[in-house]
Parts: structure tokens; sequence; C-alpha cells
């Protein structure tokens, strides 16, 4: 019994160190705006409009914005009525370009 308990530990049984197959990837923090300044502002009215697809995380991506302030932009477009809505959901807002904006340019 003795040796049969002593070859597993010397061939890495339990007590051996299990193998880390990942290293883990790391993503760097983005360092996007928290507040909207009158460049971003002056961004978002004159591009955002023209985007086929609006949602926040287009903003997000696109304008190095931070999530509350895209949230913001789009509630701000859809009232002007330069934005329309597709789907509301509560985890993604979607949003296209109105036909009627579209159209007056």
């Amino acid at each position: 019994m003795a040796k049969a308990k002593a070859a597993p530990t010397s061939s890495g049984g339990k007590s051996a160190k299990k193998k880390k197959w990942s290293k883990g990837k790391v993503k760097d923090k983005a360092q996007h705006a928290v507040t909207l300044d009158k460049p971003t502002y002056d961004r978002i009215i004159r591009e955002v409009p023209g985007f086929r697809f609006v949602s926040q995380s287009i903003l997000i991506e696109r304008l190095k914005i931070n999530g509350s302030l895209a949230r913001i932009a789009i509630r701000h477009l859809e009232k002007e009525g330069q934005i329309k809505r597709i789907v509301h959901h509560h985890g993604q807002l979607i949003y296209t370009r109105s036909t009627a904006a579209a159209g007056a340019e």
C-alpha cells in the first residue's frame, strides 16, 4: 500500500500544479468622455442623424462617449425628430435615421 500511494504523488497526481491554458487577455480600460462639451455636442448633432443604425453601443464606439451620454443624446435626437425608433427594449434602444430628415436634405 505504501508503494501505491507514493507512486502517484511523484508522477504528478493531485499535489502537482495544474497547467494554465489561458494567460488571460486584459482589455484596456476605455477613456470615454463623461461630460458633454461643445465639440462633442456639435459632432452628435451633425453626424448621428445620418447613421443608418443608431444605438447606445454605436454612439459609445464611434463618438467615444460613455453610456449615459449616449442615452441622453438618443433621447434628445428623438425628441427633435431627427431619428426614429425601431425597437425600445429595456436592454438596447435601436433607432434609425428619420425619413423626413433625410428627405429634407
